[in-house]
Parts: C-alpha cells; sequence; structure tokens
C-alpha cells in the first residue's frame, strides 16, 4: 500500500498515480531484509531500520590495470664503454711559481725616551715660619701634600708637631695640591680653621698661593708661614 503524501489516501501497490487526487505517487522498493515496501529515497526501512543506502549506493568505479612492469620499457643499451676504454689524460703541466714581493722591512721599535719631570715637579718651594724663622721646604714630586700633625689616619708631609703652639693645630688640617704650575691650599676640616692673609679660607674651598702670601694655622696667628717661591 501507498500513501498518497498530498491527500493521505491510501492506494494499492506499484500504483503510479492517487487514486483520489491524481498526484503522482512516490517510487517504491523492498527492503532486502524484510521485503517491506519503502520508498526510494528512503534511508531506512520502516518496518525493520535496515539501512538502505548501502545496498543502494552504486560500486566504485573500476580501476584501470597497472601496468605490467615485467616488461622493460626502453631496450638494453649495448654500446656504454667499459671503464677500461676511458683515455688516461696527461699529467697536468707543472705551474710556474709566482715570484713573491718582497716584504718591507719592519720598522725598529721606537726607542724609550724617560718622561720628562712635569711642571709639578719643578715647583720649587716653602713655608718660612715667622715665629722661629725656620724655612720648610714643600715636597716635589707628589700631587697632594698633607699638613697636621702625627696620626694613624693620614701621616702629614709637612709635620707641625715642632713648632711653638703647635696644640692649635689639627692632625689632620690642609692640604697643598699641586696643579700644574699652581699650588693650591685648602682647609679640610680642621678644628681652629686655615687663614690667608688675615681671612679665614672655608673648609673645602681651595686658594691658588701667590708668593709672599701669609698663612696661619689655628687661630690667634700663632702658628704662622710665609709662602715664598724658590727661583
Amino acid at each position: 500500500m501507498i500513501i498518497c503524501p498530498t491527500c493521505q489516501h491510501p492506494n494499492p501497490d506499484h500504483a503510479v498515480q492517487c487514486e483520489n487526487c491524481f498526484s503522482a505517487l512516490p517510487q517504491m522498493n523492498t527492503c532486502p531484509n524484510c521485503q517491506a515496501p519503502v520508498q526510494a529515497d528512503a534511508s531506512f526501512c520502516g518496518q525493520c531500520g535496515f539501512n538502505l543506502r548501502q545496498i543502494m549506493a552504486p560500486p566504485p568505479p573500476d580501476m584501470p590495470p597497472l601496468p605490467d612492469l615485467s616488461v622493460p620499457l626502453t631496450p638494453p643499451f649495448t654500446d656504454i664503454p667499459e671503464l677500461t676504454d676511458i683515455p688516461e689524460l696527461g699529467a697536468p703541466e707543472s705551474l710556474t711559481p709566482v715570484s713573491t714581493l718582497p716584504r718591507p722591512p719592519i720598522p725598529p721599535p721606537p726607542s724609550v725616551f724617560s718622561v720628562p719631570s712635569t711642571p709639578l715637579a719643578q715647583i720649587k718651594a716653602q713655608l718660612y715660619h715667622i715665629q722661629t724663622k725656620i724655612p720648610v721646604p714643600i715636597p716635589t714630586g707628589l700631587a697632594v701634600i698633607h699638613i697636621g700633625k702625627p696620626n694613624d689616619r693620614i701621616p702629614p708631609n709637612i709635620d707641625l708637631s715642632g713648632f711653638p703652639n703647635s696644640e692649635i693645630v689639627s692632625r689632620i688640617h690642609a692640604d697643598l695640591c699641586l696643579d700644574g704650575e699652581t699650588i693650591l691650599l685648602e682647609d679640610v676640616g680642621s678644628a681652629n680653621g686655615t687663614y690667608v692673609n688675615n681671612q679665614p679660607l672655608p673648609p673645602g674651598n681651595r686658594y691658588s698661593l701667590k708668593n709672599g702670601d701669609r698663612i696661619a694655622f689655628g687661630k690667634g696667628d700663632l702658628v704662622t708661614f710665609i709662602f715664598q717661591i724658590m727661583i
């Protein structure tokens, strides 16, 4: 029995048109599993659930036959020469060596000259102590000259401990710094100060000494020197 999809009228098997509305009926096939009638475009049987697509799928196309590889594709080569027939190559001609250019002579290393002493080491000056009239030479060859009294931190290059009233002089009192042809005086934080021409020198400031400057280490002008440049 075929049910018309348009008017739902039952029609006998193998009918092409509906008896009621004359609509075209779907084509019917038979389920290969239960022999029940099924529509031609159905995927599964409505009675047994059999997969109709695996039966109705067309078989794969035939593959072309493979060529027979046992038959040689090209005729055998018969004119291949033996390795012994290869002519021997002659020995290569000897190459004429290219004359090398003479190397230039290596110059001798420059002679080592002694470095001349800088103007720092050539400055000759002294501190003339006014109270005792004793000249104190300023050491040469040093960039910084420490003035003070013996101590464990910075030993003085000019020791003032043997002069009268040296108790007002700090152990680390002042420095003389050589800068080219100039000698700079700097108070490094003394307790009683440093004075140049009766004017206090602030700690950390540097004063460029000139010939004849009066320097007092401490207050009261008790330890006083005259800066003198020796010619």
